[in-house]
């Protein structure tokens, strides 16, 4: 229960006034009499929570039942992971959920600082060459960097491509990934280029120069 009232303005009501709430479901402000207020508060010890019974009972509902928001195929979820969602849908499965928010990303990726870096370094040494960053346009999996005109791709791999960081299940699935994209390469005749970056634990440009020198050095020499 909200009361919008305090212990004075309770104090002075007559048992007709009618006293403001907010409802717990809805957030609307409903009234309740000091004679009703007393009536559930003492005799049947319970608050005053919602403005009506459809908020009460639509409170009370803890899963719903909805298409997956990537793939379409219905599932039953808790309400509150709806409520909370962001997008405003619901998934059968964390893979789905990443699928969907990986395609509708409105603000940064999850990217690291030299990723950030390096490509800015890039489109001012080669203001000329189409170069595409995190795009899936050519084996439908996420490359770091990517230029088509030299069929030429590179993967900066950190600590998590290396070291169980978050589990060694995780580890393994990262690792097939990248033999997955290895391969998806290979058959599209894309030369890989894969960049151990692991040792870089806190970015500066510095640090980052040795990286970049090596991308460019490949790109000079295609």
């Amino acid at each position: 229960m909200k009361a919008l009232y305090d212990e004075k303005q309770y104090g002075q009501a007559r048992g007709k006034d009618l006293l403001p709430f907010e409802c717990c479901y809805c957030k609307t402000i409903f009234f309740r009499s000091k004679t009703r207020i007393k009536y559930e508060t003492l005799t049947r010890k319970r608050l005053i929570k919602y403005c009506s019974k459809e908020c009460q009972h639509k409170d009370k509902i803890t899963s719903v039942t909805y298409n997956c928001g990537f793939c379409n195929i219905s599932c039953t979820r808790h309400l509150n992971e709806y409520k909370n969602s962001k997008s405003g849908k619901i998934f059968c499965s964390q893979s789905c959920a990443a699928k969907y928010n990986n395609t509708h990303k409105t603000t940064g990726y999850r990217r690291s600082k030299i990723e950030v870096w390096i490509e800015e370094q890039l489109k001012i040494l080669y203001p000329n060459l189409k170069i595409l960053f995190n795009d899936k346009i050519a084996i439908n999996s996420e490359l770091d960097i990517y230029i088509p005109s030299l069929s030429l791709a590179f993967e900066l791999n950190g600590i998590f491509h290396y070291e169980p960081i978050y589990g060694q299940q995780k580890l393994e699935q990262i690792k097939s990934n990248d033999q997955n994209k290895f391969y998806l390469c290979h058959q599209n005749q894309i030369n890989l280029c894969i960049i151990d970056i692991s040792d870089m634990i806190n970015f500066k440009p510095k640090k980052g120069k040795k990286f970049l020198d090596i991308i460019c050095n490949i790109i000079d020499t295609y």
